[in-house]
């Protein structure tokens, strides 16, 4: 008598529009592109956040850093570092999720859990703990708001 080995078949994926959680990280991530070119790179590149410049992506950030977010305006160091991961790294991943998810394509799932790790320990306790309880003149002025800019970049990698 001799075994037989079953074969696999392979995992076949719902279609897109049956799967509408899939759908929603697609229009998340797709904000997430825009935004890391709009705020990230601005603070990566160390841009002066000033209201008279004549880059309009430094005077969209100079309104929120000034009303909202006084941490993002002072420049620390490691923030531009952070930022600049989510710039120039992390858009990357958004661009090569939002093509997996269309695609169908699982072995983003691994990265995901990765990403995941990588945005909450090295972006959102850092920025957080010092939005909420930094020195004066880095805590932010209005906590709601701060966080209907930036939860989403820690809800969304964790439901990821």
């Amino acid at each position: 008598m001799t075994a037989t080995v079953p074969t696999s078949t392979p995992v076949r994926n719902l279609p897109l529009r049956q799967r509408p959680f899939d759908i929603a990280f697609l229009v998340v991530f797709s904000i997430f592109i825009v935004t890391c070119i709009i705020s990230d790179s601005v603070e990566g590149l160390g841009l002066d956040q000033v209201a008279d410049s004549p880059n309009l992506l430094v005077q969209w950030n100079y309104w929120y850093a000034s009303n909202f977010d006084p941490l993002y305006q002072s420049h620390p160091l490691w923030l531009r570092f952070i930022s600049g991961t989510s710039a120039f790294v992390y858009v990357i991943f958004y661009v090569l999720l939002i093509i997996s998810i269309v695609r169908g394509w699982n072995w983003i799932q691994l990265p995901s859990v990765i990403y995941a790790t990588m945005i909450i320990a090295l972006t959102g306790i850092p920025i957080f703990g010092v939005e909420f309880f930094g020195r004066p003149g880095e805590v932010s002025p209005n906590i709601p708001v701060f966080l209907a800019f930036n939860l989403p970049y820690i809800v969304f990698p964790l439901a990821c």
